[in-house]
């Protein structure tokens, strides 16, 4: 018997690097990090999306045609045109925003299925669609319901703001606008800052499992330090996304100029319309909106790799990702949750952290060497430790 371990292989590398990351890291790996699960992050988050506005469009289509279209049969500029256009728009609105709500749950339920990948992926772990559900589906209801209070705070803050400036624009217009501008202004930086501080609230409900107070002091307490590496990441990636659906869009339009031009060289604007309808409005749209869809999961899963870093650095959590997937190789069956271990807490001491570099020594430098054929003069003789130049006495 020895005493050595049994050998086990290397490690298989995960979507990301066990140890703090840099911000290129955290940008790069959110687009490569979509090739390690592609039915996953691609394929559900992609036909889900997809799916969810598809539905949104032509249903809240569908119900405005039904509903404004009678008022074919009704002469104009009667009390019954008037009711029936308002009752219309109503029927429209509520539509609107009952299908909105529907393709916004879905959209969370993708990000938190997307988080919990990203999680296992760090791992250089697989998981199926079925098994990443019954991972996020004890916690889905609170990650809606934060999506919920924070759309409806959201809504509740415009509501004062566009209700205050009405008021003031009763007494005095040019200070109502003045104040428009402002308050337009400053809402920029502030949905910046609160955009980042709560970025991580979904990611410590899925993988810690906590209520939506505590994610949301954990979320700001994760990103102290951290502010304008996540923003960075954040902006990058939406400017990335909405400047590919402005260059993807262009062609459809010089598509659709060029067909009305070659189907209805006489500007019929029926023809002309119904071609630019189908071309420039249907097809750019159904291209953007794969785009959004897969802009979502990359931003879901910048989130989940900040979140990572995060408490790499403040709780040392790649020290217990390393544990674990040691341990994992080894072959251990029962293993905690890495996410789970050390939440809270502050990040241990780190040796190599501590260590002081050593003061740079210059080297002697060499002597030359000798001449071609001669060789190098020895070194005089140096006498052992105490010897002396007298006789040896008789």
């Amino acid at each position: 018997m020895t005493s050595y371990p049994a050998w086990t292989p290397a490690s298989r590398p995960g979507i990301i690097p066990l140890h703090p990351l840099t911000f290129g890291t955290i940008l790069g790996r959110s687009f490569s990090a979509l090739r390690h699960n592609p039915k996953v992050l691609l394929g559900f988050g992609l036909v889900v999306q997809t799916v969810a506005y598809l539905v949104v469009i032509l249903g809240v289509g569908g119900v405005a045609f039904l509903t404004f279209s009678r008022l074919d049969n009704v002469p104009g500029y009667g009390e019954d045109f008037e009711a029936i256009a308002i009752g219309s728009t109503v029927l429209t609105g509520i539509a609107g925003f009952i299908l909105g709500l529907a393709a916004a749950a879905l959209g969370v339920v993708v990000q938190a299925v997307v988080v919990s990948e990203v999680a296992h992926g760090a791992l250089a772990e697989k998981l199926s669609l079925g098994m990443l559900w019954r991972r996020v589906k004890p916690v889905i209801w609170r990650v809606l319901g934060y999506s919920f209070l924070l759309t409806l705070a959201v809504a509740v803050l415009i509501a004062i703001g566009v209700g205050a400036l009405v008021l003031i624009g009763l007494a005095a217009v040019p200070v109502a606008i003045a104040l428009g501008v402002l308050l337009v202004l400053g809402a920029i930086p502030l949905t910046l800052w609160l955009t980042v501080k709560l970025l991580l609230v979904p990611s410590a409900i899925i993988l810690e499992n906590a209520r939506i107070g505590t994610a949301i002091a954990r979320s700001w307490r994760l990103t102290r330090g951290r502010f304008w590496p996540a923003l960075g990441v954040i902006v990058l990636i939406s400017f990335t996304f909405g400047a590919v659906a402005q260059v993807v869009s262009l062609p459809f339009t010089f598509l659709g100029t060029g067909l009305t031009t070659v189907f209805a060289p006489t500007g019929d604007p029926d023809a002309a319309a119904l071609i630019t309808l189908l071309v420039t409005t249907v097809a750019a749209q159904i291209v953007t909106l794969v785009i959004q869809a897969v802009a979502v999961v990359v931003q879901s899963t910048s989130a989940a790799i900040i979140y990572i870093d995060c408490r790499m650095r403040h709780e040392g959590l790649d020290l217990d990702l390393l544990s674990y997937v040691d341990r994992r190789d080894a072959g251990e069956q029962v293993l905690p949750d890495p996410y789970l271990v050390g939440v809270g807490r502050a990040a241990p001491s780190r040796p190599y952290a501590n260590t002081p570099v050593p003061p740079h020594v210059p080297y002697a430098p060499h002597p030359a060497p000798p001449p071609y054929g001669q060789h190098p003069t020895p070194p005089p003789a140096t006498p052992p430790s105490g010897a002396t130049d007298e006789p040896p006495r008789q």
